[in-house]
Formats: C-alpha cells, sequence, structure tokens
C-alpha cells in the first residue's frame, strides 16, 4: 500500500494552496449532491453523506457551502444532474489506474479523461480491466506530530482497524468501509489529530517504477487530479522518497 499511501500524502499537501482548495470545494459540492439524491438528505440514515460532509468539514469548507450542496442534491436548489462513474486504465508499464468521477456530461469526461492518458503515456481501458486489483477500504489519515507512532498503531488496531501504515508525517489507518465510522470516532475519542477520512480504492499489490516512468505516472495522476470531474484517482504505482522529492 506504500505508493498508495505517498500519493494520497501529495496530495494532501498539495490541498493547502488557494486554487488547489477552491477546487477541492467543488469536488467536495459534487460528492454531496450525488450523495443526497441517492440516499436522501438526513445524514443520520445516509451513510454516505455523513462521509462526505465529515470530509468537507475536515477540509475546511463553509457550513454554507455545505447547506447549499445538500439543498442542491434534494431539488432546493436547482442544479445540473451529476452521474457517478468509474473510468479505468492504465499508466507507463502497465501500472493500473482507477478513476473515480462525477460528472453532468459523461462523453465529456471520458474524452478529456482519454486525452490526459494519452498525453502521459497510458490508455483508457474497458471497464473492468483493472478494477479487480483493488479493494474498497475505509481510509484515516492521522497526523504524527509528535506522537508515539509504535503507540498510535496499536491504538488504531484497538479501535478496530485492519492494518496501519507510517508515511513521513502520517499514520495510514486501513478499515472495513462499513467500520470507518466507528473506527474515527474511537480515535476521536482518543483526540489523535485525524486529518481525513474517506472510502478509497487500495490496491492489492503495488508496481515499482523506475525513475523516467515514474515521474510520467506522477504527472499522469496529478493531470487527472486537476480534473473538477474527477473525485478520486487511485494507482498501483510504488514511488521510491527519491522520486516523489524529485517530482516535488
Amino acid at each position: 500500500m506504500s505508493g498508495h499511501s505517498k500519493w494520497a500524502s501529495i496530495k494532501h499537501q498539495k490541498a493547502v494552496t488557494d486554487a488547489r482548495r477552491g477546487q477541492l470545494f467543488t469536488k467536495l459540492t459534487r460528492e454531496i449532491i450525488v450523495v443526497v439524491r441517492q440516499g436522501g438528505s438526513n445524514p443520520e440514515i445516509n451513510f454516505r453523506l455523513r462521509l462526505a460532509i465529515q470530509k468537507a468539514r475536515d477540509s475546511n469548507m463553509p457550513l454554507d457551502n455545505i447547506e447549499r450542496a445538500i439543498k442542491r442534491g434534494s431539488g432546493t436548489l436547482e442544479g445540473a444532474t451529476l452521474v457517478e462513474m468509474t473510468l479505468e486504465g492504465y499508466g507507463p508499464k502497465g501500472t493500473a489506474i482507477l478513476v473515480q468521477a462525477l460528472s453532468d456530461n459523461r462523453n465529456r469526461t471520458v474524452q478529456d479523461v482519454r486525452n490526459i492518458f494519452s498525453r502521459h503515456g497510458g490508455n483508457l481501458g474497458e471497464s473492468g480491466c483493472v478494477a479487480w486489483l483493488f479493494d474498497s477500504k475505509g481510509l484515516i489519515m492521522v497526523k504524527t506530530d509528535n506522537l508515539d507512532v509504535e503507540e498510535l498503531a496499536l491504538r488504531a488496531i484497538d479501535a478496530g482497524a485492519e492494518d496501519v501504515k507510517v508515511e513521513n508525517a502520517y499514520v495510514e489507518v486501513y478499515t472495513k468501509p462499513e467500520e470507518l465510522e466507528t473506527v474515527r470516532a474511537a480515535l476521536e475519542q482518543e483526540n489523535l489529530p485525524i486529518d481525513s477520512a474517506e472510502l478509497s480504492m487500495v490496491p492489492k499489490t503495488m508496481v515499482e517504477l523506475e525513475e523516467k516512468p515514474a515521474l510520467q505516472t506522477l504527472r499522469l495522476l496529478d493531470k487527472l487530479e486537476e480534473l473538477d470531474e474527477v473525485q478520486h484517482v487511485s494507482s498501483n504505482a510504488d514511488f521510491s522518497d527519491s522520486i516523489l522529492e524529485k517530482y516535488q
């Protein structure tokens, strides 16, 4: 899971800029709208809405924005119809890439994603070509700060975590999807500095890349993330610390 974790850390670091944050709010708004349309506007009975609201709060999204998104999803405010879609493809050296998007124009989004793949040494594949290489997991990012990492890991396991990985300034806590909220709540009661909690597609195995294809893959992943319609990008590409430093 190390490549997935490092890519997740990169995204968290980039999200601090105003431009990235504005784009992040757009993505979070889309996610709230869709989950409300699918499961209703009551977060007490809509698990995905609870997660989406918490994710928005973790990202310091204003409450007014969250409430407007819920109203748009419930039909109180007008807005474009958004559909969920998952696109699958291959990066340099055959690495697997999953792109989860919310779009009001499927054909346009598919074409935009296809163009990015083509320009960066990859290609869009058929439905099901790489999805089997990933598992759906809950992912909680905890800042290590001055904490005892081993103690933190033990507390996460006691809280119900399936796995724990240490990556630089973060500890990644993996859970079963349905236990994400329970584990998060347990860690919050321990006053641990939780940075985010979300459902994530985690690769079953990793593919280690040499420098040139690794940098090419990082550019590909970054460009996919920049599309407003794209909500999540997952890959089984593994990157060494030296390559990540060079890319950043």
